[in-house]
C-alpha cells in the first residue's frame, strides 16, 4: 500500500532533477502520474527533446502507470489542456506540484526585457495558470457533489531562496519565486472552503538550474558529491511533496518550508517584528532623521543564501 493509492497527479518540469525525483516517487507511492516537460534546455530555449517519455518508461518498468506531456505552463490555454488529459487518462485529478522553471540570470542593469519576461511567464504565469485550472476544476466538481476521491486536494509549488532571502543576479527569477509564495498564501486562502491546500517548498538541490546555469554556485552544489550521505542530492527533496500531497497533511495549508538533505526548516513570510512609535500627531520626515539610530537597530540583521548553506550543510 502506497500513501497515494488512487490518487492523480501532474508535476509540471518533471524530466529532470526535481521534478524528475517528484514524479518517481509519487508513482511509487501509488499516484498515477502526468509527466510534464517542454525538454528544453535551462534557459528555455534549443531544440525540444522528449525527456518526459524517459521518465514515463521508468515509472511504468516499475509497475507504475505515467502519460507524457510536452507542453509550455505559460500558455494559459495548454495548461488546462494538461489538467484534461489528466482527468481523461485517469479519470480525475488530486495533486498539482508546480515545478517547471527556467533561469536567465544577469545583473539588473543588464538584463534584458526579454529576460525578464520569459523567467516570468514560466514561473509565475506558469505556476498561475496551472493553479488556476486545477482549482476551476476541483471547484467544479465539490459543487457538484461529484466522487469525493477527488478530494481534499492538494498543491505544491516551488518557490527559492532566491526569492525569499535574495540573491546578486536574478532580479528575474528572485521576483518570481517572492511571487510564487504569495500567491501560494492568496491561493490557500481562495479555496480553503472547497477543500483544497496550497503548500510551496524551497528546495536546495543540485540540478541544472543550480549548476549549469548558475556557475557561482557549482563548486559549493557539487561538494557533497561521494559523501556517504549526499545532502543536495534532489531526491531528498521528493519524501517531503509526498507528505504534502498525502492525506496526512490535510490541514496544512498557505505554508512555505526549505526542504535540503535530511532538515526541514519552517519558514515565516513577512512579519512584525518591532514598531517605532511617535507618542503625538504625525511623523514628520525631520522626526525621522532625529531618529535614526533608533530606527538603524530595530532593523533586524537579514538572513542570506550563504548564511542558510552554512547553517544547515555546515560547508
Amino acid at each position: 500500500m502506497g500513501l497515494l493509492d488512487g490518487k492523480v497527479a501532474i508535476v509540471t518540469g518533471a524530466g529532470r532533477g526535481i521534478g524528475r525525483e517528484e514524479a518517481l516517487l509519487l508513482a511509487k507511492e501509488g499516484a498515477a502520474v502526468v509527466v510534464n516537460d517542454l525538454g528544453a534546455s535551462h534557459d528555455g530555449s534549443g531544440k525540444p527533446t522528449k525527456v518526459a517519455d524517459e521518465v514515463v518508461e521508468e515509472i511504468k518498468k516499475a509497475g507504475g502507470k505515467a502519460a507524457a506531456n510536452y507542453d509550455s505552463v505559460s500558455d494559459f490555454n495548454k495548461a488546462k489542456q494538461m489538467i484534461d488529459q489528466a482527468v481523461e487518462t485517469f479519470g480525475h485529478l488530486n495533486i498539482l506540484v508546480n515545478n517547471a522553471g527556467i533561469l536567465r540570470d544577469r545583473m539588473i542593469f543588464n538584463m534584458t526585457e526579454d529576460e525578464f519576461d520569459q523567467v516570468m511567464g514560466v514561473h509565475v504565469k506558469g505556476t498561475w495558470n496551472m493553479t488556476r485550472h486545477a482549482c476551476a476544476y476541483w471547484r467544479k466538481e465539490r459543487k457538484a457533489g461529484k466522487d469525493p476521491k477527488n478530494l481534499p486536494a492538494s498543491i505544491i509549488n516551488t518557490t527559492s531562496d532566491a526569492g525569499l532571502l535574495g540573491n546578486a543576479g536574478q532580479s528575474n527569477y528572485g521576483t518570481a519565486k517572492a511571487a510564487i509564495a504569495g500567491l501560494t498564501i492568496i491561493t490557500a486562502l481562495d479555496v480553503k472552503k472547497y477543500k483544497i491546500r496550497a503548500n510551496a517548498i524551497a528546495p536546495q538541490a543540485r540540478t541544472r538550474l543550480t549548476t549549469d546555469a548558475t556557475p557561482s554556485t557549482k563548486g559549493i552544489m557539487e561538494s557533497t558529491i561521494g559523501k556517504p550521505f549526499d545532502p543536495l542530492d534532489p531526491a531528498h527533496v521528493a519524501p517531503f511533496v509526498i507528505f504534502l500531497a498525502s492525506d496526512a497533511a490535510a490541514r496544512i495549508s498557505g505554508r512555505v518550508f526549505r526542504v535540503v538533505g535530511n532538515f526541514l526548516v519552517f519558514l515565516k513570510g513577512w512579519h512584525t517584528v518591532d514598531i517605532l512609535e511617535k507618542k503625538e500627531g504625525a511623523w514628520t520626515a525631520s522626526d525621522f532623521v532625529e531618529r535614526v539610530d533608533e530606527i538603524r537597530k530595530k532593523i533586524p540583521k537579514p538572513e542570506n543564501i550563504q548564511d542558510v548553506f552554512s547553517k544547515l550543510l555546515k560547508i
